[in-house]
């Protein structure tokens, strides 16, 4: 039974009862985990997709300043985001980090928020696969099949991989994900090796006020952040993980890192391929993805165009399958609690996967992605764009949560681990930064969403993400009222040997 706390703000860690259902401990590494955030955030998918967008429409020529920038905004953040993952531990990760820091009525608010996000993640990244997929295979093979084909396919593929334990899926992540990395350096090296084009490496665009120019740099700087989803993935994997109290907070941090510079450097590179202007007439031409395999063609030759154009699948169904695996955890941290359903905390008696959670996150994507199919809709202009802002926004929401709620825990917990910068001045600067990045979606919704802000989905996004946060206070209150006994193991529930730890 659970332990019957004093207070409900300041309750820690509930230890799991005999019954829960455990994930297979030990079973990813450092490594396996920096894989796993690095694929959910699909580093040639973000290039790819985001920065023609940037270019063309948002900072500019300044695109390298806007993701530094947001290097440092998001590193600000992660400061704190892995100072509570050193103490607490659990599938849930916002949902567990924001009943402890705020309570549980956020906690829940910000778990189902968390789940909605990472819920339509995948079925954003399945449709913008189908559209890379579809494409590809017309170009290379001169086969037009339906993009429905190459959606259903990869969303088979994904449930059957991720049947079987985190070690699996992180060793196909990881072939895919080097792959991607491996093509972005090439291309990035080619031109610096040749001093960049014409006129030059054009250091200017690295000047980090430039982050505020540009034809719009709200709507550059949102699709920078947007670049960086799912990095904070990484606490999720903490029960799964070896030694997570040390390899979780490496991992954000790395992930974090690693794609600052990966971005930072890329996009530098290929403004400097052609020239800036020239960029940026590419990036707003007929044919955006002409700012990355023009460059290509120049620096590398053919073999990087179709090698580009193959990547850009591995990296969307990388990208897909990352979400998946997030989403399945939060379904199973709730359903373990025997909030949703209760079946949603089974694990695999051999592979420790959360497989009905798994399966169940499966069957939502298809729903979605059918719904979508079934009105006619582009899987790249709408699929894709719509269920990528509506998850983007949901995911802000709680990660500003979550910053406050790390100052709000060390306030009553853990003085030995308080600090004037990790547990209150990099925590409020990224909750800060986060609700900056909010207001620059909100404000430019109908620029990021393009063609597809004339959908009746668009305007329903602001109103599904206030929904969902609703019916989360709702859920908590009632349970508060009626299940009091339910509502103590609120976001609370842990393993024993991965709990809110005492000491540091």
């Amino acid at each position: 039974m659970p332990v019957q706390p004093p207070s409900l703000a300041d309750t820690p860690a509930t230890a799991a009862p005999p019954g829960v259902q455990r994930l297979k401990a030990n079973s990813v590494g450092l490594a396996g985990v920096v894989f796993m955030a690095l694929a959910t955030a699909a580093p040639i998918t973000a290039m790819t997709g985001n920065l023609p967008v940037i270019v063309g429409g948002g900072n500019g020529v300044h695109a390298p300043a806007g993701f530094l920038f947001v290097t440092v905004v998001l590193t600000v953040f992660t400061v704190g985001y892995v100072s509570m993952a050193r103490h607490i531990t659990t599938a849930g990760a916002f949902y567990g980090f924001v009943s402890h820091g705020l309570g549980r009525i956020a906690g829940m608010a910000s778990g189902l928020l968390a789940v909605l996000a990472y819920v339509v993640f995948e079925a954003s990244i399945v449709g913008i696969f189908a559209y890379f997929a579809q494409q590809a295979f017309a170009s290379q093979f001169g086969l037009h099949w339906p993009w429905q084909v190459f959606a259903l396919a990869m969303l088979a593929v994904t449930a059957v991989l991720s049947y079987f334990d985190l070690e699996v899926a992180s060793k196909v992540l990881a072939v895919f994900l080097v792959g991607e990395v491996v093509m972005l350096l090439l291309l990035g090296g080619a031109v610096l090796a040749h001093g960049g084009g014409p006129g030059g490496l054009h250091f200017g665009t690295l000047n980090p006020t430039g982050a505020f120019a540009g034809v719009n740099a709200g709507v550059g700087l949102f699709f920078c952040f947007w670049s960086w989803i799912g990095f904070e993935s990484t606490a999720m994997y903490g029960e799964e993980s070896r030694d997570p109290k040390r390899i979780i907070p490496r991992a954000t941090l790395a992930a974090v890192l690693i794609l600052g510079v990966l971005y930072t450097f890329v996009s530098w590179m290929v403004l400097a391929a052609d020239g800036p202007e020239a960029a940026v007439t590419a990036a707003g031409g007929s044919n955006p993805l002409d700012l990355f395999l023009a460059p290509a063609q120049t620096y590398l030759g053919h073999w990087a165009v179709t090698a580009f154009q193959w990547l850009m699948c591995t990296s969307a169904f990388a990208c897909g399958m990352a979400f998946h695996q997030c989403a399945a955890r939060y379904l199973y941290a709730i359903g373990r609690e025997g909030f949703l359903h209760p079946a949603l905390g089974r694990t695999h008696a051999k592979h420790g996967s959360p497989y009905i959670a798994s399966f169940t996150q499966t069957a939502i994507a298809l729903a979605i992605v059918g719904g979508f199919w079934a009105a006619g809709q582009d899987p790249y202009i709408s699929l894709y764009t719509l269920t990528a802002i509506l998850g983007t926004l949901a995911l802000l929401v709680v990660q500003t949560l979550c910053s406050f709620a790390v100052i709000a825990y060390f306030r009553r917990h853990h003085p030995e681990s308080r600090h004037w910068f990790r547990t209150f001045t990099a925590p409020l600067l990224g909750g800060l930064g986060m609700l900056a990045a909010i207001a620059l979606l909100v404000v430019n919704l109908d620029t990021a969403a393009g063609a597809a802000s004339k959908i009746f989905f668009f305007k329903l996004i602001p109103w599904i993400v206030g929904a969902v946060f609703a019916l989360g206070v709702a859920l908590a209150l009632y349970m508060r009222a009626r299940h009091p006994q339910k509502y103590e193991v609120m976001g609370r529930l842990v393993v024993e040997d991965a709990q809110e730890r005492t000491t540091v």
